[in-house]
């Protein structure tokens, strides 16, 4: 009897064995490895959100080759460490890929993991260092620093004509690299910088960098700092009475800087690759989605997560097959329009390297909130 039993619980295994594969193919796992605490908690938050409100749409229209999406997340702490460790307990558990880390230290850290296990990596990291490694698997939703440098500095020497410069910059692999491709794109240019001031993230007080930005007499400041520490650079400037412009990147007039920024925001100049202001119906259509989905305005990230996720299903239904290497292979040198994929947002490319080339915008704040002010055309667009 004993005997019966145990043959028949070794066959139940081998069965439940056989199934397991097949199991695993009836979901497409994603997972989410985002900064939900710590610095960057603003940004990692609205990736999230970007990326579930995108997989709640597609699985409700059938999911991707037939298949559903099933999304875990996890919270990097805006640790480096941390985010790493999250990366290879993702691979473990067999997902075709991830998204995050949006920090760029973090994600710096954690892409070897997914390189070597062959993940496609989706990031919002703005650092160039990111794709600079010959990694093949990983994939920016945001635009390198070295493609939105440039067009900052364009604005900064031949719109705004400011002959001189003060930057201020968060001293972590994202300011460092926004500080070294801003100086590189205006070094042929009229504007001379003549202060840069390093901050450390998460850093409250900004009184000594504003003064020493005031005691450089440049014509304009260059921010370039994550989103919380933005806001208090900005209230520091007003507070000391700056009244030159104040000109910065993504981090410097995304709806949560404005939020707590309050009143100092208005007048701000940024360079964004994404607003949910930006005169186009799908973008203003997902603006309306996720805050009615999410009761708040999304920032970038948000649309960086939601875009992202579509590009993904983009280039699975191109390959025809889910195979996370040749996916990858796919993702290079690949074009995705809104007319094939309303969800990208805004036509895009990807390059050999993983980076994106598309429109993109300079907003001013005004009364509170974002303006479009122009737009710019891809870097690679004659």
């Amino acid at each position: 009897m004993r005997k019966r039993t145990a043959l028949k619980l070794i066959a139940a295994c081998a069965f439940a064995a056989s199934l397991a594969p097949a199991l695993a193919q009836e979901v497409i796992k994603i997972a989410n490895i985002v900064e939900l605490s710590g610095g960057g908690a603003t940004a990692g938050t609205n990736f999230k959100n970007g990326i579930e409100l995108a997989v709640k749409e597609i699985n409700a229209q059938g999911g991707i080759l037939g298949r559903k999406i099933q999304t875990t997340t996890t919270d990097t702490q805006s640790n480096p460490g941390i985010a790493k460790g999250l990366t290879q307990k993702a691979i473990d558990d067999g997902v075709f890929a991830i998204f995050g880390p949006v920090f760029s230290g973090s994600i710096m850290v954690s892409m070897a993991e997914s390189r070597k296990a062959e993940v496609p990596n989706f990031t919002g990291g703005e650092a160039a260092s990111i794709t600079e490694q010959g990694n093949p698997y990983v994939f920016r939703t945001s635009f390198t620093q070295a493609t939105a440098m440039p067009k900052v500095a364009r604005y900064i020497s031949d719109t705004a004509r400011l002959k001189t410069l003060a930057v201020i910059y968060v001293n972590n692999d994202f300011g460092k690299g926004g500080n070294d491709m801003i100086t590189k794109a205006l070094a042929n240019s009229p504007t001379k910088i003549v202060a840069s001031i390093s901050t450390d993230a998460g850093q409250v007080d900004f009184s000594a960098a504003v003064l020493k930005a005031k005691q450089s007499n440049a014509d304009g400041v260059f921010v370039y700092t994550n989103e919380e520490e933005s806001a208090r650079a900005l209230r520091e400037l007003r507070k000391q009475g700056w009244t030159k412009p104040i000109i910065g990147e993504t981090t410097l007039t995304g709806q949560k800087v404005i939020e707590l920024a309050g009143e100092a925001a208005n007048g701000a100049v940024g360079h964004v690759g994404l607003t949910v202001d930006a005169p186009i119906p799908a973008v203003r259509a997902f603006k309306a989605k996720f805050e009615k989905e999410y009761k708040y305005v999304s920032d970038h990230n948000g649309m960086k997560g939601y875009s992202g996720i579509y590009v993904l299903k983009a280039a699975i239904e191109k390959t025809g097959k889910l195979d996370r290497k040749a996916v990858a292979q796919t993702l290079k040198n690949f074009t995705v329009t809104t007319q094939q994929s309303p969800g990208v947002l805004m036509d895009v490319t990807f390059d050999g390297k993983g980076d994106v080339d598309r429109d993109s915008f300079l907003v001013e704040v005004k009364n509170g909130k974002q303006e479009v002010i122009a737009t710019l055309p891809p870097l690679g667009k004659k």
